[in-house]
């Protein structure tokens, strides 16, 4: 038997996640959870429901959630880490306040949570800890007895999360032709947003162009290419570019668009592409549209081969990157000295979101922060 790994003073933890339609009866009911207070009409939600209705209306999402929480269950028994794991979603069942209510319920008083975004920025940090604080105000409405709730630092450059990217680069470099391997040029994608919002992730006083949004997705590009380099022995040109974007037109998103740069790339006769998905945890719906479908439609119009390489999502390595975090913050509460582990320039990331981290265009109380209404 393992020796066993202490998780106190926590006593569980919430993978929490966006959640996805499981049928065609779910997508637009979906969708109206997404975008609740903008006022978009149902018939224009049915038309951006296409691409999940392209695949049976499921978003392979919660399938790649469970998936994980298997392999984070069996990766803690097998480690001694004694930490029942749930799991709650932001927008479609299960609920992140229903799962909640099932832990306090159960008797979890001091829970971490896992969000599936690993960088910095209001959709992938705050408004989370804004639907940790709803779920909690819903929960003290009800007479509950309230849990203490932290959430794990951003993991963007930590090694379990990092080496299953270098791999995929390296896997989809091999399967290209042998003809236009060599040439080859690597799109670092992630999710676009705002520009403003990108100016105001991360700490206060790291806003500026980009802030940390930017500057994470750079720096594990960077890691992610020296590595190619070094086991293959080719230094390939590289670039950080965007999908996935929506609002208005008029507002200024992070660019260019990934369909845009393969454009520009065969413009300047590059013979072939891998495009690596850094910005995303799983293959989720983001992925398999707007890379796997319409990016790779894009280059059969240009005649260039691409190749898109694999999320991290279940893999084993990620699943003991957690429980790395997960030992991590707790012996940092038990008042122990650690040393986190983390790759690149930027070092590991904060513990509790200070005040001014990734602000909302509209404030809202926000859990397991320096803000928080709840400790």
């Amino acid at each position: 038997m393992p020796d066993a790994l202490d998780a106190s003073p926590y006593d569980a933890l919430l993978l929490l996640s966006f959640g996805g339609p499981e049928g065609p009866d779910d997508v637009v009911p979906f969708l109206e959870n997404v975008t609740r207070g903008r006022g978009i009409p149902k018939e224009r939600l049915k038309e951006v429901g296409q691409h999940y209705f392209l695949f049976g209306g499921i978003s392979p999402i919660n399938g790649q959630n469970r998936a994980l929480l298997d392999a984070l269950r069996k990766d803690f028994a097998g480690h001694g880490l004694d930490l029942p794991v749930y799991w709650g979603n932001r927008n479609w069942a299960p609920y992140v306040t229903d799962t909640l209510r099932e832990m306090v319920t159960d008797g979890h008083r001091r829970i971490l949570v896992l969000a599936t975004s690993a960088y910095a920025s209001y959709s992938g940090c705050r408004q989370y800890r804004e639907d940790l604080a709803g779920a909690l105000a819903a929960l003290e409405a009800e007479g509950l007895e309230l849990p203490e709730i932290d959430k794990l630092r951003h993991y963007f450059n930590h090694p379990g999360f990092v080496e299953p990217m270098i791999e995929g680069v390296l896997a989809s470099l091999a399967d290209l032709p042998e003809d236009v391997r060599a040439g080859a040029h690597i799109a670092f994608t992630t999710h676009s947003i705002p520009t403003t919002a990108a100016d105001t992730s991360g700490p206060a006083e790291g806003h500026g162009d980009g802030g940390a949004y930017v500057s994470q997705h750079l720096d594990v590009a960077r890691l992610i290419a020296d590595a190619v380099r070094e086991r293959t022995g080719v230094d390939r040109p590289w670039r950080l570019v965007y999908q996935s974007r929506s609002g208005a037109p008029q507002i200024p998103w992070l660019e260019p668009d990934i369909c845009d740069h393969l454009e520009e790339l065969h413009g300047a006769g590059v013979p072939a592409v891998v495009m690596a998905p850094i910005g995303f945890v799983s293959d989720h719906m983001e992925v398999l549209y707007d890379l796997d479908t319409e990016a790779e439609a894009k280059a059969g119009e240009l005649g260039l081969p691409v190749r898109r390489s694999a999320t991290v999502g279940a893999d084993p390595r990620f699943a003991a990157a957690v429980r790395d975090l997960v030992v991590e913050r707790a012996a940092t509460e038990r008042g122990q000295q650690v040393t986190p582990c983390a790759l690149g320039a930027l070092g590991p990331s904060h513990n509790l979101c200070p005040v001014g981290c990734c602000p909302a265009r509209t404030p809202k109380p926000a859990a397991a922060g320096a803000d928080s209404p709840y400790v």
